[in-house]
């Protein structure tokens, strides 16, 4: 059974921890997070988590290292690990925006399996859109990473030069979807529901939307056929839409957001 460290125990790495245990993917023995202010970890540490603020033993406590902290905080934190992986024991798991591999293999200048992986907020609910990519991996190794974060929701793998991409598609889309969401409720509200009847309304529709494509492997106009009839409501409303820029208005914000975050600015 592998061990595992989480060198960060913000909200990403404690959401990451308590999933984890929470699935019976991990013993809360088996696990370890670090924080230099290790007494808001004290709901962990009752499920019977190891928490410490030292990641040396972190290190040598596990086989698979999860880095979740700022930025900032990268550089620091592997110059002072670094001479305690090992190769053939130690993997390292990167959640941290905008740091790539090569960034990491340099700072470390070891040979161990390096991975990026990029949640989404919704994986303080176990149900995460999470990209990633790797290198110097086994196939056993990229297995028990994307299993590792299957137990958090979905997961797949991804080209690194993809990762902005996924940043817009998989972390940003979750703003997106919740503007339209918030439009239906906006909609709801003008055709006589109450606030709360229709936020209920819209959000477990959209929720069952994705389902079925989840499900059925299906493409979205196969579903939208299911539901149009000649004539009907629904194909009034969906031309409506488009007549008004619908699509073109999502995939123009896709693409502005893509624009930024690969501009660097």
């Amino acid at each position: 059974m592998k061990k595992i460290a989480i060198i960060g125990g913000g909200n990403l790495g404690t959401a990451i921890a308590e999933g984890l245990i929470s699935s019976g993917f991990i013993s809360p023995q088996d696990i370890m997070v670090t924080k230099r202010n290790v007494a808001t970890l004290q709901g962990l540490m009752d499920k019977g988590v190891g928490v410490s603020d030292n990641n040396i033993d972190a290190v040598r406590f596990a086989n698979v290292i999860i880095l979740a902290v700022k930025p900032f905080q990268v550089q620091e934190i592997l110059l002072a690990i670094k001479d305690e992986l090992v190769e053939g024991k130690h993997s390292l798991v990167s959640v941290v925006t905008g740091v790539f591999i090569k960034d990491i293999d340099g700072m470390i200048e070891k040979q161990i399996p390096v991975f990026r992986a990029m949640p989404n907020t919704a994986i303080a609910i176990s149900e995460s859109m999470t990209c990633i990519c790797h290198q110097h991996a086994t196939t056993e190794e990229i297995d028990y990473v994307k299993e590792m974060f299957n137990q958090l929701g979905k997961s797949v793998t991804i080209d690194e030069k993809l990762m902005d991409a996924s940043t817009v598609l998989g972390a940003c889309g979750t703003a997106f979807a919740m503007r339209y969401i918030r439009a239906n409720i906006q909609g709801g509200i003008e055709i006589g529901f109450d606030a709360a009847t229709a936020s209920l309304i819209a959000a477990q529709t959209v929720k069952g939307a994705a389902e079925l494509l989840l499900q059925r492997h299906t493409h979205p106009e196969q579903e939208i056929d299911k539901v149009t009839t000649p004539k009907g409501c629904t194909i009034a409303g969906l031309n409506e839409m488009e007549h008004r820029g619908f699509s073109s208005s999502l995939i123009r914000g896709l693409v502005a957001s893509y624009k930024k975050i690969t501009s660097g600015m």
